[in-house]
């Protein structure tokens, strides 16, 4: 009888994804609670991708950045930028800048800044790629240069135009008007994207349309603070958890990290740690098992009012 009727009157993400199995015993239950946010995460660099992986899906996620040159004498030291076209080579990050001709790219020393726009603007983070620019070596790289650019882009890439930018170090900075991270190039090379990149942004789009009962549920039930939660909304998903924006009746605007219980490699198993958490949460929330997890009390301020 306790089945059917938590059956009836699950909140509203039973909809969205598929149904998972109910926990059949509290021994279960107990292992996936403690899973969650436990205060050991909190300090650890595995509760998030490290900043050289988010620099790589930010790059892999766009396609238009800030390309930027050092001064030069004749320019009378003012530094330059305009907007370019770029790919990525996936196997290492290396991005491959397209450069008109009558541009003045002769410098050496360059810099390309990308943005990646999250939750329609909610957050934008980026990176920026210090390296040293040169043309790619005759017939060496051109048919695989050719086969990124047109991956890319649906159109054949004009070598004459290529240029590609030797990545020095990376400036990963996760919102405006926070502090930046340095990554190295070597951690930049080894790091991959996240595999959830591609289906990232309309997953967060699909729970903030279809679940907010659940997203407002996980700042009761997983979040500590004292911080009255008026509105919540997630902003990002990766392959270790979720950014949520909560916002308090004063307009004042937190982010929290909530975790995954385990590493997730693709949108099945994105939806299926997300069914799992709300569940839980929906239990702790009634009263039908213990609060026997510890909380996450780590927010972060981002913005004074709303806008």
């Amino acid at each position: 009888m306790m089945m059917m009727l938590q059956s009836s009157i699950l909140p509203p993400s039973s909809l969205l994804f598929p149904k998972l199995p109910i926990f059949k015993s509290s021994k279960c239950i107990i292992r996936c609670s403690s899973s969650v946010a436990p205060p050991a995460a909190l300090q650890s660099s595995s509760m998030k991708p490290s900043a050289a992986e988010v620099s790589r899906t930010i790059m892999e996620l766009s396609s238009v950045g800030t390309f930027s040159t050092a001064p030069h004498e004749e320019d009378h030291n003012w530094p330059l930028a305009f907007g370019v076209r770029f790919a990525v080579d996936s196997e290492d990050g290396t991005p491959i800048v397209c450069l008109h001709q009558h541009l003045p790219h002769h410098h050496q020393t360059s810099c390309l800044n990308v943005h990646l726009h999250q939750c329609r603007g909610l957050r934008t983070t980026q990176c920026t790629v210090q390296g040293t620019l040169h043309r790619p070596k005759p017939n060496l790289h051109h048919k695989k240069i050719q086969s990124l650019w047109e991956k890319r882009f649906g159109e054949k890439a004009d070598v004459d135009f290529i240029h590609i930018l030797d990545v020095e170090r990376v400036l990963q900075i996760e919102n405006f008007m926070e502090d930046g991270v340095w990554v190295t190039s070597s951690d930049y090379r080894l790091a991959a994207a996240d595999p959830l990149r591609d289906f990232a942004d309309h997953l967060v789009h699909e729970i903030n349309t279809h679940n907010m009962e659940d997203v407002l549920r996980f700042c009761n039930v997983y979040v500590d603070s004292d911080v009255q939660v008026s509105d919540a909304k997630m902003v990002w998903v990766d392959r270790l958890g979720f950014d949520i924006h909560i916002y308090s009746p004063e307009n004042e605007v937190f982010e929290v990290r909530i975790p995954f219980p385990r590493e997730v490699t693709n949108e099945k198993g994105a939806k299926s740690s997300f069914n799992g958490m709300s569940q839980l949460a929906w239990e702790v929330e009634k009263n039908y098992h213990p609060l026997e997890f510890q909380k996450i009390k780590h927010l972060k301020k981002i913005a004074a009012k709303v806008k």
